[in-house]
């Protein structure tokens, strides 16, 4: 009886363990794949910047670095539609930016 008991904390212990590695190896792959993506991204983001507009998304990407993930996507899907057919400035980065910024809201309280 407690031959049997111990032969199931054992089987139960290494399927434990099994799960465990399992899992670690699929987080692994996971995070190799995606070092892999941000290096795809940055090569293309390399090729169709000029070095200035590199410059504020990288500022941009320390304040803001949700934002700037989704400026980076827009750049490397217009990239690869192939809707951009030269460098983009600095200047062109500010106005895509100014587009992709929500606009704020003013308010105005005036006291009586």
């Amino acid at each position: 009886m407690v031959d049997d008991e111990l032969a199931e904390l054992r089987r139960r212990k290494m399927e434990q363990m099994q799960r465990q590695a399992m899992s670690q190896q699929s987080m692994e792959d996971e995070a190799a794949r995606q070092q892999q993506i941000d290096a795809q991204v940055r090569a293309a983001l390399m090729e169709i910047l000029e070095p200035e507009a590199r410059e504020r998304l990288n500022t941009i990407k320390l304040t803001r670095p949700e934002f700037a993930k989704a400026v980076e996507q827009q750049l490397v899907m217009l990239a690869q539609s192939g809707r951009v057919r030269q460098r983009i400035t600095d200047e062109q980065l500010k106005g895509l930016l100014a587009q992709l910024t929500p606009s704020k809201k003013e308010f105005r309280i005036t006291r009586k």
